[in-house]
C-alpha cells in the first residue's frame, strides 16, 4: 500500500510541474531503457513509445535484420524518421536506441518536447544484462567488455552533450531509478 501511495504522490508532483513534456531515455544499450520506460509509463500514467519498435513496425523487418540487408546507415535513417514521427506526441516516454543521439537532428528533434534522460550503466552490467541477446547487431559478436567500453567512450561526448540528466544504473531496482529520475526532473525544472 505505501508503494501505491508512493507512486500516486510522485505521480501528481510530476504532473503539476511537468504538464505535457515527454521524458526520452537514451544511453548505451542494456543501460535499462525499455525497462525504465514501462515502469515510468506505469507509475507516471504516460503514454510510452519505443523508437525501435516503431522502425521494426514501419519496416516489418526486425533491427538485426534491417542492420544485415540495408546497413547502419539505413537504419540510423528510419531512427530519425521515427523520432521525427513523435515530435507531436505529449506526455510520453520515448525509449531511444543506444545510437540515436550520435545524430544532432535527433538530439534537436527530441529536445522541442522532452526532457532527455541518459541511463548509464558500466560495461560489465551491460555484458551481464545483453550477453544471451542476439538482437543487438552493433556488437557483431563482440560480447565482451573490452569492446562495449570502447563504444561507449566513442558516444560518451554525444549522450552528455544530449543529456538534460543523467541517472546511474547500477545495482539498483527499477523502482529506485524511476524515483531518482523523477526527482532530479523535478529538480532540474523547478516551479515549471
Amino acid at each position: 500500500m505505501r508503494e501505491l501511495n508512493e507512486i500516486k504522490h510522485n505521480r501528481d508532483i510530476y504532473h503539476d510541474s511537468m504538464s505535457d513534456s515527454n521524458i526520452a531515455l537514451i544511453g548505451f544499450m542494456g543501460t535499462g531503457k525499455s525497462t525504465v520506460s514501462e515502469y515510468l509509463r506505469d507509475m507516471l500514467a504516460m503514454e510510452e513509445a519505443d523508437v525501435d519498435s516503431i522502425i521494426v513496425q514501419d519496416q516489418k523487418m526486425e533491427i538485426k535484420d534491417i542492420f544485415a540487408q540495408y546497413g547502419e546507415e539505413y537504419f540510423r535513417k528510419c531512427e530519425s524518421n521515427a523520432i521525427i514521427s513523435l515530435q507531436n506526441c505529449r506526455r510520453t516516454i520515448i525509449s531511444c536506441g543506444g545510437g540515436a543521439v550520435i545524430r544532432e537532428e535527433n538530439v534537436i528533434n527530441l529536445k522541442k518536447s522532452s526532457r532527455i534522460v541518459l541511463l548509464t550503466a558500466s560495461p560489465e552490467t551491460i555484458l551481464e544484462r545483453v550477453k544471451y541477446s542476439d538482437e543487438r547487431p552493433i556488437l557483431n559478436g563482440n560480447m565482451n567488455v573490452e569492446f562495449i567500453k570502447g563504444l561507449i567512450d566513442k558516444r560518451a561526448a554525444y549522450y552528455e552533450k544530449a543529456a538534460d540528466i543523467m541517472v546511474e544504473t547500477d545495482r539498483k531496482s527499477v523502482q529506485q531509478i524511476c524515483e531518482e529520475l523523477v526527482m532530479s526532473l523535478l529538480r532540474f525544472n523547478p516551479g515549471r
